[in-house]
C-alpha cells in the first residue's frame, strides 16, 4: 500500500564532553527561516524576518507574538534568538539536539515544551518541535519546514475562535492541540492498512506480506514513543501553579492530555492487533507446510508397496536353476498382470485415505434410522 523509503540517519549534534549549555549544530541541519505572526483583538501582521533587531518592535506593538523558526542550522542566530527571549542555555541546547523524548520545563519567566510532530504519510516519521511561551511570545523551533500547525495560522488571519483575543499561553495550548491532533489522520491511515494487510494475510500470505507486518510494528512503536510522554508532559504542566497559564488554559491543557491518553490506547490497540496477525501468518504457513507434508507423505506412502513389488522382481534369480526361482517371470502374461496389480494397489490405497479424509472429505454415512419409540415419542418404560 505505501513504499518503504530508506531513512537516512542523521547525525548528533551533540559533543561528547562538551560542557553544559554548549550550543553545537549538526551539519546537515537546514539554514533557518524565521516567520513572525504578531496579532491583538483587532489585527494580525504576518511576515519573514530577516533582521533580528525588528524583532523588538513586533514584541513591543503586539499582544502576542508568534516566532517560528523552521531549520536548526545556524547556531549563532539561534544563540541570539535565546538572548532576545531570555531563554536558558539549557533549553538552547536540546532545541539543536534534535532527540530529545517529550517533556515539560519550567524555567521562571518562561515554559519549555519538547514534542515529536508526525509528518505526513507512511512510513511514521517525526520530527522535533521545541516550543518556548512566556509573557507575551510564543517561540517555535523546527527541524525543516512543513509542520501540522496550519490550523491554528488560518484561525489568526480569518479571526477565527478565542486564539486571538487570548494570550499567548492560550496560543501555546493551541499549537500543542494541533501537534497531537495530527497524530489521527496517521492513525487512519494506519487503520485501513492494517485491514489491507489482514485480507493479505487470509488470502495470500507472503514472505513480503511478514516484512509489512514489522514496518507496521516498527511505525506503531515509532508512534508510541512519541506520543507515550506526551501525557506526562501534559500532566506535569497541570499540576504545576504558574502565572504563565490561566486556569482558562490550564481547563484546555487537559484536552490535550485527553486525546493524549486516546491516542496511546488505540496505539496499543493496533500493537495488538498486528501481533494476531503476525500470529496468524505465522500459523498459515505452518498451515500450508502441513498440506504439502502431507501430499508428499501420501504419494511416498503410495509408492513404498510398488517400489517393494518391483524391486523384489528386479533380483537377479535364474528360473531355469530351481523351479521356486521366481516362475512368474515364464508366465506369458506376467509383466501385463503385475502393471494390473501396481495399478489395482494403487486404486485401494486411494479409497483407503480418501476414507480416511487424508485425500478430502470421505462420503457422509448416512443417518442411523429411529426407531419406533424415537418416532412416536414413546418411550420403552411407557410402552410397558
Amino acid at each position: 500500500m505505501y513504499e518503504r523509503k530508506a531513512k537516512q540517519r542523521k547525525k548528533r549534534s551533540k559533543i561528547p564532553g562538551a560542557p553544559p549549555g554548549t550550543l553545537t549544530g549538526a551539519p546537515d541541519a537546514v539554514k533557518p527561516v524565521i516567520r513572525v505572526m504578531a496579532f491583538g483583538p483587532e489585527d494580525y501582521v504576518e511576515t519573514e524576518l530577516t533582521d533580528l533587531d525588528a524583532l523588538g518592535g513586533y514584541l513591543a506593538r503586539w499582544p502576542v507574538t508568534w516566532v517560528n523558526v523552521d531549520g536548526l542550522g545556524d547556531v549563532e542566530t539561534i544563540g541570539r534568538l535565546g538572548e532576545v527571549f531570555d531563554l536558558h542555555r539549557l533549553a538552547l541546547e536540546d532545541v539543536l539536539n534534535v532527540y530529545h523524548r517529550p517533556k515539560f520545563e519550567e524555567y521562571g519567566r518562561h515554559m519549555f515544551i519538547v514534542l515529536r510532530m508526525l509528518e505526513q504519510g507512511l512510513p511514521v516519521r517525526t520530527e522535533q518541535l521545541s516550543l518556548f511561551f512566556g509573557e507575551g511570545f510564543v517561540l517555535t523551533f523546527q527541524e525543516h519546514s512543513g509542520d501540522c500547525l496550519d490550523p491554528v495560522r488560518k484561525r489568526i488571519r480569518e479571526r477565527r475562535g478565542r486564539v486571538c483575543a487570548m494570550g499567548a499561553d492560550y496560543l501555546a495550548y493551541c499549537l500543542v492541540d494541533a501537534v497531537i491532533d495530527g497524530y489521527y489522520p496517521t492513525l487512519d491511515e494506519l487503520s485501513d492498512y492494517s485491514e489491507t494487510l489482514e485480507s493479505k494475510v487470509v488470502e495470500t500470505a507472503t514472505s513480503e506480506t511478514v516484512s509489512e507486518i514489522h514496518q507496521f510494528k516498527r511505525d506503531l512503536l515509532t508512534m508510541r514513543r512519541a506520543i507515550s510522554p506526551v501525557r506526562e508532559a501534559v500532566n506535569t504542566l497541570l499540576r504545576d501553579e504558574n502565572g504563565l497559564v490561566s486556569k482558562t488554559t490550564r481547563l484546555h491543557f487537559r484536552d490535550c492530555y485527553d486525546h493524549a491518553v486516546q491516542i496511546l490506547e488505540m496505539v496499543e490497540t493496533y500493537r495488538e492487533l498486528i501481533g494476531g496477525l503476525l500470529d496468524v501468518y505465522l500459523s498459515s504457513v505452518s498451515n500450508r507446510m502441513n498440506e504439502v507434508m502431507k501430499v508428499l507423505t501420501i504419494i511416498a506412502t503410495m509408492f513404498i508397496p510398488l517400489s517393494f513389488l518391483a524391486g523384489v522382481y528386479g533380483m537377479n534369480f535364474d528360473p531355469e536353476v530351481s523351479p521356486w526361482n521366481m516362475p512368474e517371470l515364464r508366465w506369458y502374461w506376467g509383466y501385463p498382470v503385475f502393471l494390473l496389480i501396481l495399478a489395482a494397489l494403487l486404486v485401494v490405497e486411494l479409497v483407503i485415505f480418501w476414507r480416511k479424509g487424508w485425500l478430502g472429505t470421505p462420503a457422509a454415512k448416512p443417518p442411523a434410522p429411529e426407531n419406533e419409540s424415537d418416532r412416536t415419542g414413546i418411550g420403552r418404560r411407557d410402552a410397558t
